[in-house]
């Protein structure tokens, strides 16, 4: 996968970095959830994991992360798929600063997807795209 992300989150910058990532995607629970794991050396080996569950209840989706930074299993932004795409909605700390953070899934072909995160500091009235993974299927 091909990643584009900001170097500084919420300071007004437009400095993009770009850098190759490799992943791996299971499902678990019979389909209910997956798990991927995010492995690339930028960063020194930055290493990161997903978990999705599909509430069967609710039909919406929790999408958990945690990394090697610190190995904390994040709160969980939550949405569902709708006309192709995906949309989730959390809310997470930054540098001490509250955020609303939105995942967006689109682009979703065979073997292809984009996953955009974007984060708010004013309750989503607008928003900073600072991360996106262009997905290719390798195999």
């Amino acid at each position: 996968m091909r990643n584009e992300r900001l170097r500084e989150r919420l300071a007004g910058s437009d400095d993009w970095e770009e850098f190759p990532a490799t992943g791996a995607c299971w499902p678990v629970l019979n389909g209910v959830g997956d798990v991927d794991e995010f492995v690339t050396d930028w960063e020194n080996g930055f290493r990161g994991m997903t978990l999705r569950l599909f509430n069967l209840k609710t039909r919406r989706w929790s999408i958990y992360w945690a990394s090697n930074r610190d190995g904390v299993l994040e709160a969980p932004v939550v949405g569902r798929f709708e006309n192709g795409v995906g949309t989730f909605y959390g809310r997470h700390t930054l540098r001490g600063r509250a955020v609303l953070v939105r995942f967006v899934w689109s682009g979703i072909a065979s073997g292809r997807a984009l996953w955009e995160q974007a984060f708010s500091v004013d309750d989503g009235a607008s928003w900073e795209t600072n991360w996106r993974m262009h997905f290719t299927r390798a195999a």
